[in-house]
C-alpha cells in the first residue's frame, strides 16, 4: 500500500527520494514526506495530497544532506494529513512505515505512562517512540529496531534513521515488501524495485523478519536473533522506459494496449505446435499436477475474478472440482481440504496481505502442494510456493488492474490446458484449443480496434449514476471485472450479475434510467443470453452489447447498442472481451475527469488486512 524510499548515499539523497516516491506513488497518494539527516539534526517535510505537493514544499526551502527517508501514504491509522503523513519523529528518530500494527493501542499507553506526547493518531509514531526508547536505554539504532520489532504484532516494512548516528539507515520487514538497492558508494531501501532503478539495478529481497542495516560504504543483514545472513543480490531487468507513460495519457490506456505483447510474453517458450511445454510450472511440476484430483483457488479483487473463469475451464476441460474463494475470508473460516487438492494462489504483486497469509495457512491444511500465479518473481507469493508460473505483465502503475487480469487469464488457460491434457482430453480438442490460446493476442489486437466506437460509446454513460452489467457461464466473471473497473475509476456505482439471475432480483432495478451492459460471446449459452436481454428491452432498458461476430445477434438494437467483435473461441473469449469493458470504462472516467491512475481512496499492492 504505502511506498518507502531510503538512501544512504555521498550526494544529496532528497532528489532521489522524492524521484523514487513518484514511482511508488500508485501504492498510497494520501499523503507524502521525506526527512533528511543535516548538520546533526533531522530536517523533514510534509504534505497532504501526492507527491507533487510535497515536491513543492521542499524546492520551496531546499535543504541537503547524504541521509534520508521518505513515504507516501495510503491511509488506515488516521485521517490524510499532514499531522499523520510519514515521516515521523520522535527525540532522535525518524521513521516511515507499511503495514499495520495490530497491538499499537496497547503500546501506546504503555508509553504515554512513561511520559510521550503523540501528535498523530498512527500507529507508525507509536513504532517510532518505541526506537526511541530503546536509544535511551542505551541501544545502538540497530539494536534498537531489532528490540522494537520483537514487540510488534502484525505487518510492517519501516526505515529508520537517527541524528545520533549519521551516514546509516536501518530497515526491518514482517509481511509487507522491502528490499536493498546495491549502488556504488551508496546504498538503498525501497518498496519495490520500481523506485530504484534510477539509481541501481541491483537487488536484495528481503526475508521476513530481515533487519538490513546501510551505510554509504556497508550493508548488512540479520535475523531477528541477531545473527548475519546472507541474501542473493539480483540484477533487475526492469528498465525506465517500462514505468514511463509514452504517448499514451494515462498509464492504465497504456497498460490497456500492452496487453498484447503482454500476453504473447506469458505464452512465450510455454506452448508450442504440440501443446503445453513440459514443466513450465516449475522442476517436477508436471508429476505433481499429475497427481491433483481438485484445485482450492484463492485470490482477492480482480485476481478472484481470473480465479473465477480458470473454474469454467478446469471444470469442462480437465473435469476437476475447483473451489475459488476470496482470500480474506479462506483465511477465517475452516476450508475443507478434500485429498490431493491443489492450493492456487493469484497475485499481480506477490505481496497482497490477505493472498500471502491465506498461503501460509494453506500449509496447516495438508494440500498436496502450493502454486503462484503472480507477475512479480522475486515475491513473497512466489518464494513460498512449492510451483509457480509467472504473468510476465511487466509493471503495471495504473491502480485498477487491466493487463495483470488478461496475462493471469493466459497464465491460468496454460494451467487449464496442461490438467485437462494429463486427465485424456481428446487430442483433436486439446489441439484446437491450445491455437486458440495462441491466437490470443492477436485477438486482443484487433479488440484494441474497436476503440474510436467505445469512445463515443461512453459519451452515453458519462452523466450516468448506476450501470448493470450481464454475463453467462465464463462470461460472468468478466461482467464482474467490467462492473469493477467501471467503479473503481470512473465513480459509477456498477453490479454485475449472471443474465439468468435476472428474474430472481436485478430486473426491478431496470428501467429507461439504467445502463444494461452485456458481453454475448458465440457459445452454447447464446440463446438463454439473447432471452435475457429481451427481458430488458421489456422494461425500458438502455441495452449495450458486445456481441462475437459469430453470434447472430439481431442488428435492430431498439433501446440500445452494439459493437460486434471477434471472440476467437470459447477459451479465449473471456480474455478477449475483458478489454472493450476496459476501454468503455476508461473512456467514462476520462469524460467524467476522474483520477483514472489513482482514483480516490485505492492504491495498489494491498499488503494490508
Amino acid at each position: 500500500m504505502c511506498g518507502i524510499v531510503a538512501a544512504a548515499a555521498q550526494r544529496d539523497v532528497a532528489p532521489l527520494l522524492i524521484a523514487g516516491l513518484k514511482a511508488l506513488e500508485y501504492r498510497g497518494y494520501d499523503s507524502a514526506g521525506l526527512a533528511v539527516l543535516v548538520d546533526g539534526d533531522v530536517r523533514r517535510v510534509r504534505a497532504k495530497g501526492k507527491v507533487k505537493e510535497m515536491e513543492n514544499l521542499y524546492q520551496a526551502d531546499p535543504f541537503p544532506g547524504g541521509t534520508g527517508i521518505a513515504h507516501t501514504r495510503w491511509a488506515t491509522h488516521g485521517i490524510p494529513n499532514e499531522a499523520n503523513a510519514h515521516p515521523h519523529i520522535v527525540g532522535r528518530v525518524a521513521l516511515v512505515h507499511n503495514g499495520i500494527i495490530e497491538n499499537y493501542a496497547e503500546l501506546r499507553e504503555m508509553l504515554r505512562s512513561k511520559g510521550y506526547v503523540f501528535t498523530s493518531e498512527t500507529d507508525t509514531e507509536v513504532m517510532t517512540a518505541l526506537v526511541e526508547e530503546q536509544l535511551k536505554r542505551g541501544k545502538g539504532l540497530r539494536d534498537a529496531v531489532t528490540a522494537t520489532v520483537r514487540e510488534l504484532e502484525g505487518a510492517y516494512a519501516i526505515a529508520v534513521i537517527s541524528r545520533d548516528e549519521p551516514g546509516r539507515v536501518v530497515g526491518a520487514r514482517r509481511g509487507a515488501p522491502l528490499l536493498v538497492g546495491v549502488g556504488i558508494g551508496e546504498n538503498f531501501l525501497g518498496s519495490d524495485a520500481q523506485a530504484l532503478i534510477q539509481v541501481t539495478n541491483k537487488i536484495i529481497y528481503l526475508d521476513e523478519d530481515d533487519i538490513v542495516d546501510i551505510t554509504r560504504e556497508s550493508l548488512e543483514i540479520f535475523n531477528l536473533a541477531g545473527v548475519a545472513v546472507d541474501r542473493a543480490v539480483h540484477e533487475s531487468e526492469l528498465s525506465a522506459d517500462a514505468v514511463e507513460r509514452g504517448e499514451y495519457r494515462h498509464y492504465i490506456q497504456k497498460e490497456i494496449f500492452e496487453q498484447p505483447r503482454a500476453i504473447a510474453d506469458t505464452l512465450e517458450a510455454r506452448i508450442g505446435p504440440h501443446g503445453v511445454l513440459p514443466n513450465i510450472f516449475g522442476v517436477g511440476g508436471d508429476a505433481l499436477l499429475a497427481r491433483v484430483k481438485g484445485l482450492h483457488i484463492i485470490a482477492c479483487g480482480t485476481s478472484y475474478h481470473a480465479g473465477m473463469v480458470a473454474k469454467y475451464w478446469i471444470e469442462e476441460y480437465a473435469r476437476l472440482p475447483v473451489s475459488v474463494e476470496v482470500a480474506s475470508e479462506y483465511r477465517y473460516r475452516e476450508a475443507v481440504v478434500p485429498a490431493d487438492t491443489l492450493f492456487v494462489a493469484i497475485s499481480q504483486s506477490g505481496e497482497t496481505a490477505d493472498t500471502l497469509a491465506a498461503m501460509r495457512e494453506s500449509r496447516r491444511r495438508g494440500y498436496l502442494g502450493t502454486l503462484a500465479i503472480c507477475n512479480v518473481p522475486e515475491s513473497s507469493v512466489v518464494r513460498e510456493a512449492d510451483l509457480k508460473l509467472m504473468t510476465r505483465a511487466g509493471p503495471e502503475i495504473g491502480v485498477a488492474s487491466t493487463k495483470a487480469f488478461t496475462t493471469q487469464l493466459t497464465a491460468l488457460a496454460l494451467l487449464a490446458l496442461q490438467l485437462a491434457h494429463q486427465r485424456g482430453l481428446d487430442a483433436q480438442r486439446y489441439a484446437s484449443l491450445c491455437a486458440q490460446l495462441q491466437h490470443l493476442p492477436r485477438a486482443v489486437e484487433e479488440a484494441l480496434k474497436l476503440e474510436p466506437a467505445i469512445v463515443e460509446l461512453s459519451e452515453q454513460l458519462m452523466h450516468r449514476h448506476h450501470a448493470l452489467f450481464l454475463g453467462r457461464g465464463a462470461q460472468y466473471p468478466v461482467a464482474l471485472e467490467g462492473s469493477l473497473k467501471l467503479k473503481e475509476i470512473s465513480y459509477i456505482h456498477a453490479e454485475a450479475y449472471p443474465a439468468g439471475e435476472l428474474k430472481h432480483g436485478p430486473l426491478a432495478l431496470v428501467d429507461e434510467d439504467m445502463p444494461v451492459i452485456a458481453v454475448a460471446p458465440n457459445g452454447p449459452l447464446l440463446d438463454k443470453l439473447k432471452s435475457n436481454l429481451q427481458e430488458v428491452r421489456a422494461r425500458g432498458g438502455k441495452l449495450i452489447v458486445f456481441a462475437d461476430t459469430h453470434a447472430g445477434m439481431d442488428d435492430s438494437m431498439q433501446q440500445g447498442e452494439m459493437l460486434r467483435l471477434d471472440g476467437g473461441g470459447d477459451l479465449i473469449a473471456p480474455a478477449v472481451f475483458t478489454v472493450p469493458l476496459q476501454l468503455l470504462s476508461y473512456h467514462v472516467a476520462v469524460l467524467r475527469g476522474t483520477d483514472v491512475d489513482q482514483p480516490r481512496n485505492l492504491a495498489k499492492s494491498v499488503t494490508v488486512e
